[in-house]
């Protein structure tokens, strides 16, 4: 069955995840304004998402970012961000294309400025509005509870997979852990679906193998790497070396790693705790919520974990079906939580 809002037709399969987005995630209230952006390809899920706004009956500005300007667009439009700067709630669900990472840092700038709830719904479909948005995001943010009390003890995280990861990070006092459960805050925006807790790490060492997907537009490129891994030896947090066997992947990467001084360093450490997702399904969105280790070069939210360090670029990486240690304390084995 087909439901229309703002003249857009959207399938009433994607009513659950939008709910769940807007009433649990979002917890949205009729006196709250709300800013969602999106792009065309995308239309039909922010329907959905202004289908359950409507119903709470909360004032919202919908922009679409091909009206502004074509893609890629390397500024957050002034418009985009005045809205912003006058709401509690904002929902960006939109693709990601090459250049406009920048843009969307400036737009978390003001989310962060004046302390939006924020959904962070980048390169969403509809698969993932049907699996990784229909979780039970009150027992992730349990499981998420449990676990990042536990990380905050750690000093150190060793983590090995069957596909030849073994990297071993300190961590320290000084850099904060961040739960990012689905249920979203003013500390924090969050990724939609969610569902991990992350830090940006005192130091790295050992081989990350990425058989799981790499970010940002990379992702769409080259999906689910479980046949053509990326192995990455890092030390002292930056990427010493890389193999793999496909080559065109091996270079885009190496590029998007050499684009500022710090895009080749681990800025982010985070364990994925969305135990709706079952598998790899090649869109780091929902990929990176995996039961599993990712690990981000590049920019480390340093107003958030306190790192004293940025970079202009971040792009995530998974390694599936994961056995990690918090000091001597095993949590999971081989993707499966011990806690």
């Amino acid at each position: 069955m087909n439901l229309s809002v703002t003249g857009i037709k959207f399938d009433e399969a994607l009513s659950e995840g939008a709910h769940n987005a807007v009433f649990t995630c979002l917890r949205l209230q009729p006196e709250e304004a709300v800013t969602v952006i999106t792009d065309n390809e995308n239309l039909e899920i922010a329907a959905s998402l202004v289908h359950e706004i409507e119903k709470i009956g909360s004032k919202y500005n919908l922009f679409v970012l091909e009206n502004f300007s074509a893609r890629p667009i390397t500024h957050m439009p002034q418009p985009i961000l005045d809205s912003l700067a006058s709401s509690k709630v904002s929902i960006f669900c939109a693709a990601a294309h090459t250049g406009e990472l920048k843009s969307r840092i400036e737009m978390t700038e003001v989310v962060d400025k004046y302390g939006l709830r924020h959904g962070h719904m980048v390169n969403i479909n509809k698969q993932i509005m049907m699996e990784g948005m229909r979780a039970d995001f009150n027992k992730v943010d349990e499981l998420s509870e449990k676990l990042v009390k536990k990380a905050r003890r750690a000093k150190f995280i060793k983590i090995t997979s069957d596909g030849g990861t073994d990297m071993l990070s300190e961590f320290s006092p000084d850099l904060k852990w961040l739960k990012t459960s689905g249920l979203i805050s003013v500390e924090k925006w969050g990724n939609l679906p969610g569902g991990e807790i992350f830090t940006s790490p005192k130091s790295c060492n050992g081989t990350y193998v990425v058989d799981g997907v790499v970010g940002d537009y990379l992702c769409e490129k080259y999906g689910d790497l479980k046949d053509t891994p990326l192995k990455i030896v890092i030390k002292d947090s930056r990427i010493a070396r890389m193999e793999c066997k496909n080559k065109e992947l091996l270079e885009e990467f190496t590029a998007y790693t050499m684009t500022d001084e710090n895009s080749n360093r681990v800025g982010e450490f985070a364990i994925g705790t969305n135990i709706a997702c079952k598998k790899v399904i090649g869109h780091i969105l929902q990929d990176e919520k995996l039961p599993t280790i990712h690990i981000a070069f590049g920019h480390p939210y340093t107003k958030h974990t306190g790192a004293n360090w940025q970079s202009t670029t971040h792009i995530d990486c998974v390694s599936v079906k994961c056995s990690i240690w918090f000091d001597d304390e095993q949590v999971m084995d081989k993707g499966k939580f011990l806690i």
